[in-house]
């Protein structure tokens, strides 16, 4: 598969974001969101990892996360899509205000992918790590039918607000979420929960783990190609 790409898209209200095009006239939209201190180029390799002939053109959109300063770090001012308080998981850890912003300017690029022609039945919303944890936040609480949520090595945030905040358009949304079984900065047994929770509330979860740290392994991407093709050629 050979990728066309595209500039970051200039300051215009918008995230900043780095664009791939796996042809034409895309279809289909992938949002793909970093982790924390990266940026939008951090997964703009693995377009071309995949092998997606078989379904129509795919628009991939990279979004680079604000700047800000992250508590945990010492304050040192870096991309991240929230800032994160204390080093440990107990609820409260991410910081509630800045992942609902986040989640605002990811419901803006969906918007955008509206107005360039794709719906959001035939988008997915994904992320790794600190992109995963919003990605799941946004895609569970829009109001549209989303093509599917990809979440690696993350968890789900705002766990008490879900059940009065959970949309019923993705009650039945394709979830993939895989973890680092040897993963050092979320532990697995937390994204391990996560699934569990989501599962527990007749989400469609598919839950892997991996012998790998906190990272996407070559296996993981085979898995996610896989699930990807399934979920957008049920969506197109």
């Amino acid at each position: 598969m050979t990728a066309e790409k595209t500039p970051a898209t200039p300051d215009c209200g918008l995230l900043p974001t780095v664009e791939r095009q796996t042809g034409e006239s895309p279809q289909c939209a992938i949002i793909w969101l970093h982790g924390l201190g990266a940026d939008g180029h951090d997964f703009e390799p693995i377009v071309d990892e995949f092998d997606f002939d078989q379904l129509p053109a795919i628009r991939f959109v990279f979004p680079h996360a604000p700047m800000r300063a992250v508590t945990i770090n010492g304050g040192y001012v870096m991309r991240a899509w929230y800032d994160i308080v204390s080093a440990d998981f107990a609820p409260g850890r991410e910081e509630s205000e800045g992942v609902r912003e986040s989640a605002s300017k990811i419901e803006a690029l969906l918007a955008r992918e509206n107005a360039r022609g794709i719906p959001d039945s035939r988008i997915v919303l994904a992320g790794f790590s600190q992109g995963g944890v919003v990605a799941l936040h946004t895609g569970l609480r829009h109001s549209r039918r989303l093509a599917g949520i990809l979440a690696l090595s993350c968890y789900l945030p705002m766990t008490d607000t879900l059940s009065t905040e959970a949309q019923p358009a993705n009650r039945d949304v394709p979830i993939f979420m895989a973890h680092g079984q040897a993963d050092a900065v979320i532990p697995y047994e937390l994204g391990k929960r996560s699934a569990k929770l989501l599962k527990a509330l007749n989400y469609p979860v598919q839950w892997q783990g991996y012998a790998t740290e906190h990272s996407v392994c070559l296996e993981e991407l085979h898995d996610v190609e896989s699930w990807l093709t399934r979920v957008l050629a049920d969506a197109c």
